[in-house]
């Protein structure tokens, strides 16, 4: 994945995400989430805000399961339109429970997200996108 010195400024400051996944039928969802990137991968927690299904019935999750690919969104907004920008990064996704890769995410959003430093993400499960191809649009 190859990304400009603007674009790589953009995905390490951006604080939230959108994951779009779809069910096996090709119903779409879109939530937001907090995620980071190690470089090669993308990781992102099932937390432990309020939710009104136990997490791992949530509907992004049961996607994952029937249909892995996944786009994610990573954008810039400004009232100056010339200075508008977005990553979109297409890729496959895989939920992990534990391991080396879910304790590397654990270590990673944490260090990101002091809110996680209090939750017991190390026993949630973990969203990690594997890109397969970037498009990027704006002053990137």
């Amino acid at each position: 994945m190859q990304l400009t010195r603007r674009g790589l400024r953009l995905l390490r400051s951006a604080r939230v995400a959108h994951l779009a996944t779809a069910d096996a039928n090709g119903q779409p969802l879109v939530v937001p989430i907090c995620f980071a990137f190690d470089g090669k991968e993308f990781v992102s927690t099932i937390d432990e805000k309020p939710k009104q299904t136990p997490p791992t019935r949530l509907k992004r999750l049961r996607n994952i399961t029937a249909n892995p690919k996944v786009s994610l969104i990573i954008d810039h907004y400004d009232e100056d339109w010339h200075r508008l920008a977005y990553l979109l990064i297409r890729g496959t996704a895989k939920i992990l429970l534990r391991g080396a890769r879910h304790r590397r995410g654990v270590y990673l959003l944490r260090r990101k997200y002091p809110q996680y430093r209090n939750m017991a993400i190390n026993d949630r499960p973990m969203i990690v996108i594997t890109p397969k191809q970037l498009t990027s649009w704006g002053d990137l």
